[in-house]
């Protein structure tokens, strides 16, 4: 007989990692408040880092500037709100305090490579460059100010992840919000100042990333929101999906949608009996992660707030990812 579990929002669980790489930019070379554009190797270089390559390209045009690709840095500047501090976090730090972080724009791609080639891609820490922080929050001679003047324009400024797997641009994304001014209540409009986690393990296997950067605020030479974004400890899980057990696993089933109180998780009973689930909510962070023996499972979530929620399930080689809304 299945065994039933109760789990409370509280009750977390042992969550036991798999084998990955963490690229956490620490072991590159810079001088303190500095960064590294690609200038010293122009019209297109790369650096790697993990089992990651991330392409740059450096234009010498008109002096030169950095103009595709990703850069990376450990500058500190969380004030100067303008094009000469593109290459600053807004929390002024790397993940966790870290010095090194890594800084891209519009349709930057990263490339995976070693362990990691073809396998899956847990995710990465995100945050919002100095620069375009501030673009959003006071608007500037080029940008608007998120809301406009009266607080209520529907803004809005996310990036959207998508992978190449065997030469093929899949149709599948993964979507988050750098700032996001799009509900009816202005309480909940917020700009992303600290780092966040997006999960990709929705994504299967992975052979190379594409970042595409969507704003609300468009003129007549595209995007007027600075097209900077910065990611810090990218990882990659060094292990593959196999799409004949994803399909099955892909079916679990989770119910009510939406949800008030408990909610109900089941699997397929030929399923391995050792399964991981996580709970993370709209912005990535973690809520809730545990590992299992049943195929059938209950959580409490009565005191979550209201909103979107991903649950993922893994038996450690599969993963499958389905959303939930918590009423």
């Amino acid at each position: 007989m299945k065994n039933l579990f109760l789990i409370s929002f509280c009750a977390l669980f042992t969550f036991i990692s798999k084998a990955q790489t963490v690229s956490t930019f620490e072991s590159l070379s810079l001088s303190k408040d500095s960064f590294w554009d690609g200038k010293s190797q122009p019209l297109g270089s790369s650096f790697s880092n993990g089992n990651a390559i991330f392409p740059n390209y450096f234009d010498t045009s008109y002096g030169g500037f950095w103009t595709g690709g990703w850069a990376y840095s450990n500058m500190t500047d969380t004030i100067t709100p303008d094009y000469n501090n593109i290459y600053s976090s807004r929390p002024g730090k790397g993940y966790n305090g870290s010095n090194n972080f890594a800084i891209g724009q519009q349709n930057s791609m990263i490339k995976l490579t070693g362990a990691a080639s073809g396998k899956i891609v847990e995710g990465f820490f995100i945050t919002n460059s100095t620069y375009a922080s501030y673009s959003i929050k006071d608007g500037d001679f080029i940008c608007k100010k998120f809301g406009g003047a009266t607080g209520k324009d529907k803004d809005f400024f996310m990036v959207k992840i998508k992978k190449y797997y065997g030469g093929i641009l899949s149709n599948d994304s993964v979507v988050f919000y750098l700032a996001d001014y799009r509900s009816d209540d202005s309480t909940k409009d917020y700009i992303v100042n600290d780092w966040r986690w997006v999960d990709l393990t929705s994504l299967g296997n992975i052979d190379s990333l594409t970042f595409e950067l969507i704003s609300s605020d468009n003129g007549q030479f595209g995007m007027n929101t600075p097209a900077f974004f910065c990611i810090d400890n990218f990882t990659t899980k060094n292990t593959g999906l196999s799409i004949a057990k994803a399909e099955n696993l892909s079916a679990f089933n989770l119910y009510p949608n939406p949800v008030r109180d408990i909610l109900n998780l089941q699997t397929p009973n030929h399923t391995i009996a050792k399964q991981t689930v996580k709970i993370t909510d709209q912005l990535g962070r973690l809520i809730t992660a545990f590992e299992t023996n049943s195929n059938t499972i209950q959580i409490n979530v009565a005191q979550w707030p209201s909103g979107l929620y991903f649950t993922t399930i893994s038996d450690g080689t599969i993963i499958s990812t389905q959303r939930f809304i918590k009423a």
